[in-house]
């Protein structure tokens, strides 16, 4: 059996980024925690607390020291009763989903109405609605935007940044047809649309897909989503020992793709246990 990893898989930017930016502090401060996982992989977060960075879900949780923004961001909230807790706080915000903040903030001065088109209850959607005056309205999907009147309004548009680019779209073109005026945003990152690409075409290629990735991670259950729609079998996996190998019976040729924040070190793991199957 042959396996192929997609062309583009595994950790991006923002999530190398944010782990080096706390690799940095755990060093030099003897309190460090995460408001949240960093990232949205389980064993990265247990690598951090075997080094010492805790991980809380509340800011009255973390007495004193350090804590850490994680990548996907958080509102202004939150980081406003950190500062005023006494707490020194380590932004380690992805650059790319602080630009989707800055965007929801410009369009909100400039006097549109704010939609984002994402998950609700996400925390990077709860931050991006924050920076927008928490005046934001949240749409899932297409379905989401048809129930909703926008004639006569002036629509701001912007983007989960682990959004598929087609439904953006499809959103983005809807409300332009209905609206007094739409100013549509990507902010979709590039780094989520070359893994999606790459999984869009790896997909039709193989037997089965495996995808590789935390289960709270938003950018790896979209990967699972392309793949599936491709009609071929795909199973979303942490970790190798959630393999099955039922799953490969017949099988010629798996597929191979990874979230943003999947370390190389996992995708190799399971890797090795394909080949091994």
């Amino acid at each position: 059996m042959k396996v192929v990893v997609a062309e583009r898989a595994g950790m991006c930017f923002g999530v190398n980024r944010a782990l080096e930016m706390v690799e940095s502090v755990s060093s030099n401060s003897f309190a460090v925690a995460t408001l949240g996982p960093l990232i949205h992989n389980p064993q990265v977060v247990k690598q951090l607390e075997e080094c010492g960075v805790s991980m809380v879900s509340d800011v009255s949780e973390q007495h004193s020291g350090t804590l850490v923004i994680p990548s996907h961001g958080t509102t202004q909230e939150t980081i406003n009763r950190a500062v005023d807790a006494g707490l020194e706080v380590l932004n380690a915000t992805c650059p790319f989903v602080a630009n989707v903040h800055e965007k929801a903030a410009n369009l909100i001065a400039e006097g549109y109405e704010v939609v984002v088109v994402g998950d609700p209850g996400h925390t990077e959607v709860k931050g991006i609605v924050s920076a927008a005056g928490n005046s934001a309205l949240i749409v899932r999907n297409l379905e989401d935007t048809c129930e909703i009147d926008w004639s006569g309004k002036r629509v701001g548009l912007v983007s989960q940044t682990t959004q598929k680019p087609e439904s953006f779209g499809a959103i983005a073109g809807y409300i332009a047809s209905q609206a007094r005026e739409l100013l549509a945003y990507n902010t979709i990152c590039y780094s989520t649309q070359e893994r999606q690409r790459a999984a869009r075409a790896l997909a039709p290629e193989v037997d089965v897909m495996i995808v590789v990735g935390g289960r709270n991670s938003a950018n790896t259950n979209r990967l699972s989503e392309i793949c599936s729609e491709a009609q071929v079998p795909t199973y979303h996996v942490e970790v190798a020992s959630d393999i099955s190998p039922d799953w490969l019976v017949g099988a010629e040729v798996v597929g191979l793709t990874a979230g943003a924040s999947t370390p190389e070190w996992v995708i190799q793991e399971v890797k090795s246990r394909l080949e091994a199957l």
